[in-house]
């Protein structure tokens, strides 16, 4: 059945809608910052590039974060795109409270921004816009510094029908 008919906007359930977005895979990043407190990130799904001219990135996080209005603050981030069998890493930056750095090593861009060990490839970034989307804010950042993870990982963390799964060949 379309969701719309004529002018008629037909309400979507919540959980056939989660469903039916669960069937595309994107890869899981970590987004982090570094304020006067010290380190702070959250996990990701909602990333994916927007231009090359400027180089542009995007992703979205619930209003109700507590983590992004501490990246917000200091007008940069970077993006920790995970690899496979960084799954207990991504579950840690998905909770609320707690010490989510707890027994995460990292190192930093020029800004600061924490770059997490492991990763395939990070991208430090400035923020260029907000757009309000729902119950989420969309963030642009223009990349001002790439790299890629020396670790020798070369498969991406997915999530797929709400599980982390990994590519297989």
């Amino acid at each position: 059945m379309s969701a719309t008919e004529g002018n008629h906007i037909h309400e979507i359930d919540q959980d056939i809608f989660r469903s039916t977005v669960g069937s595309f895979a994107p890869g899981i990043t970590v987004i982090t910052g570094h304020d006067s407190h010290g380190p702070v990130g959250f996990t990701c799904q909602s990333f994916y590039s927007v231009s090359i001219d400027p180089p542009l990135v995007s992703f979205s996080v619930m209003k109700t974060s507590a983590s992004y209005p501490r990246i917000r603050d200091t007008g940069s981030f970077a993006v920790n795109v995970l690899s496979s069998g960084q799954g207990a890493v991504a579950n840690q930056f998905a909770r609320k409270g707690g010490d989510k750095w707890d027994g995460i090593q990292w190192s930093t861009a020029v800004r600061g921004n924490p770059i997490l060990d492991g990763t395939l490839a990070w991208l430090d970034c400035t923020i260029f816009a907000e757009h309000d989307a729902g119950d989420h804010c969309i963030v642009l950042g223009r990349v001002t510094e790439v790299g890629t993870s020396p670790s020798g990982h070369t498969e991406p963390l997915l999530y797929f029908q709400g599980k982390f799964r990994e590519l297989r060949w």
